[in-house]
């Protein structure tokens, strides 16, 4: 059996190895299969990780420390046999803005902020891995987080434009950096445009063709060959230039408290957003179609993979769901792939940095252009909007606000808006009269289209969600109306309690006020079909079985009507 988060329980998670879990039970002939499926992922890794980097203000070579630090901590600590972990195109604009508030990217603490922001990103993640907390990336719904990607997809491809145009790159927020670049647009450099808009072209024919083909890699490859060809750095366009080789040094990020205080708040914001997307990508792609994926122990893979990235001095990483579909479809069969990938990275970073440097910087915009478009979940927003506009605002509110405020404001609107809209439903919930399908003992919802009959003197209703403070009252209202409603006084209440798999303190003593007020009107109460072990469990804690009264709680409806009706009937009948 699985908790909520979709991690086993911890039987099943104790029996797991406590390292190389996707090494269990591994076989020699996975070898081939998995150093494939990593040379294929280093292939399209490279050119992301390095375009990843470029997007938060960072060089290049921290994204391969990023990619490395994610591949190597989740190979050692995961579960998911194909998941990749390393720079992520997601989360790197929100952290960027957050850190742009507090140093500028040439500064040198901007880069300690970011290293110390991932430590503080990865031990919140390991954390919530480690006290089984996979329930936190269920709080963004499904709306929300599709209007979140429109958002960073907006922020992406604003990010990229001056570089593929060949203008400066604007400051201020996003709507006046689009006014900007909309009156520079006559400054366009032909030439960044057509190796923007060239690269972009050969990425998204490769991946129509077949993911597998490395496009980003193939595209670069051609950008960087035009440009020493065809000289064209004299005409306007630049390169990556230099790509250092340094080996990456293990330290502690050295800043004060006030600096590290300035970055909690968008730690927290992060690390949720991590956290979202591990869960997705580990269900999406599961290790094995018999096993339940293992969220939480993904969760200490990724965390430690952001720790060991602040270590060395490169930012918080992430989950990849499109590298970690390329590892399942080349044959991947464990975390080998993703280490065969750190392997590649690490050969070409020692003698093959010198080769980066002639890379366009308007080619790595053309990758991170695709990565933008790739994003953006058109076919998810317009069934949404066909099938619930009011969830359709929720998708435009938390898009607008991501693009017109600063991005982590407007992340932490969308948390704020899908925690809300969770609640709001909550709210809801309301009574619900049931009726007798006719010739049967089965009760149901009343319906117009469907015929049902009652019992007089007996009141059969169901409450179809969590009894708690947030529904409590609307409970009791609906309760009182339905009494009242009856034009036969009612002598019998049996509350149908499928939907009612939880009640909280609040919501108890209103319950056990309505049962006294029933019982001091002559109105028996009964509950059936009280299926939640952690409802019935209150039930005995809040004293309500015994207030309730011996034989009073049934199993159905059915069962309840049959011991307690005959009584009614007669209560009624005399009244």
């Amino acid at each position: 059996m699985t908790n909520s988060s979709g991690s086993p329980d911890p039987g099943f998670a104790g029996k797991a190895w406590p390292v190389f879990c996707s090494l269990q039970s591994y076989s020699l002939q996975f070898l081939t299969r998995d150093l494939f499926a990593g040379l294929t992922l280093a292939a399209i890794a490279i050119p992301e990780q390095m375009a990843t980097a470029r997007l938060g203000g960072f060089a290049p070579q921290f994204g391969f420390f990023a990619f490395l630090a994610g591949s190597l901590a989740f190979a050692l600590f995961g579960s998911n046999r194909f998941l990749s972990c390393g720079a992520d195109s997601t989360i790197t604009p929100i952290f960027a803005g957050g850190l742009a508030a507090l140093a500028v990217s040439s500064d040198p603490q901007y880069l300690a902020l970011a290293a110390a922001l991932a430590l503080m990103v990865g031990l919140l993640v390991f954390a919530a891995g480690i006290f089984r907390l996979g329930w936190i990336a269920d709080l963004l719904s499904i709306p929300v987080t599709t209007g979140f990607l429109a958002g960073i997809s907006v922020h992406i491809l604003i990010s990229q434009l001056p570089g593929i145009l060949g203008v400066a790159a604007p400051g201020g927020p996003l709507p006046q950096r689009i006014a900007t670049l909309a009156a520079h647009l006559n400054e366009t450099n032909l030439f960044t445009l057509v190796i923007g808009m060239g690269v972009l072209a050969v990425i998204a024919l490769s991946e129509r063709i077949d993911a597998r083909i490395p496009g980003a890699l193939i595209g670069l490859a051609l950008a960087s060959s035009g440009v020493a060809l065809l000289g064209l750095e004299s005409r306007g366009v630049s390169v990556l230039g230099a790509v250092s080789a340094a080996v990456p040094v293990l330290a502690v990020p050295d800043l004060s408290a006030g600096r590290l205080s300035g970055l909690v708040s968008l730690s927290l914001i992060i690390a949720v957003v991590v956290m979202v997307q591990t869960a997705a990508t580990t269900r999406s792609f599961p290790s094995s179609a018999d096993d339940p994926p293992d969220v939480d122990r993904d969760f200490v893979g990724v965390g430690v993979g952001s720790v060991l990235s602040g270590l060395i001095g490169a930012f918080p990483v992430n989950a990849s769901p499109p590298r970690t579909a390329v590892v399942r479809e080349t044959g991947g069969r464990s975390q080998l792939a993703g280490l065969a990938a750190a392997a590649i990275v690490i050969v070409l970073l020692a003698f093959g940095a010198s080769l980066l440097g002639r890379i366009p910087n308007a080619a790595l915009g053309g990758v991170l252009l695709f990565v933008a478009l790739r994003i953006v979940r058109v076919n998810q927003i317009v069934a949404i909007y066909r099938q619930s506009l009011g969830e359709f605002l929720l998708i435009a509110v938390t898009a607008a606000a991501i693009i017109l405020l600063p991005i982590e404001q407007g992340v932490g609107i969308g948390i704020a808006l899908s925690l809300l809209h969770g609640i709001w439903s909550t709210t809801r919930a309301r009574l619900v009269v049931f009726e007798r399908v006719p010739g049967s003992s089965v009760w149901w919802p009343s319906s117009p289209n469907l015929p049902g009959e009652q019992e007089p003197g007996i009141i059969v209703a169901g409450f179809q969600a969590p009894l708690s403070f947030l529904n409590a009252y609307h409970f009791r209202r609906d309760v009182l109306d339905a009494l009242q409603s009856q034009a036969q006084a009612a002598r019998l209440l049996v509350l149908e309690a499928t939907g009612i798999v939880e009640i909280d303190f609040t919501a108890a003593q209103i319950l056990r006020e309505l049962i006294r007020r029933c019982h001091a009107d002559g109105v028996d109460f009964a509950i059936a079909r009280l299926e939640s072990i952690r409802a019935q469990a209150a039930m005995a804690r809040f004293g309500i079985d015994e207030l309730l009264g011996p034989d009073h709680s049934f199993r159905s409806v059915e069962e309840a009507i049959q011991a307690l009706g005959e009584k009614a009937r007669r209560g009624s009948a005399q009244k």
